[in-house]
């Protein structure tokens, strides 16, 4: 397991990189969300009432920051998080 600080421009994000048994398990966290890869569950988020966005393809925390946000929970909406935009920007707007 890796975790790492990640400096954005509005904060430092924690990033968690597990690796199972064929690819990482990648979570980055702000102050108010988090962007997670494929392994976890949109749902669970969304009925927890979470900030959070999905990315997939993802193996590396870079990976994460320059992919494209592939769904959001509705509290992300509230945040101006878009389906389509990069993560990274979508974390800046977690902060």
């Amino acid at each position: 397991m890796m975790i790492e600080q990640i400096k954005l421009k509005k904060g430092i994000a924690i990033g968690l990189n597990i690796q199972m048994q064929h690819a990482s398990l990648l979570v980055v966290k702000a102050d108010l969300g988090f962007v997670m890869c494929g392994y976890l569950d949109m749902a669970t988020a969304e009925k927890l009432g979470d900030v959070a966005v999905r990315v997939s393809g993802v193996s590396t925390f870079e990976d994460v920051l320059t992919a494209e946000v592939k769904s959001v929970t509705p509290k992300a909406k509230e945040l101006g998080i878009a389906v389509g935009m990069k993560a990274v920007d979508a974390l800046e707007l977690m902060f």
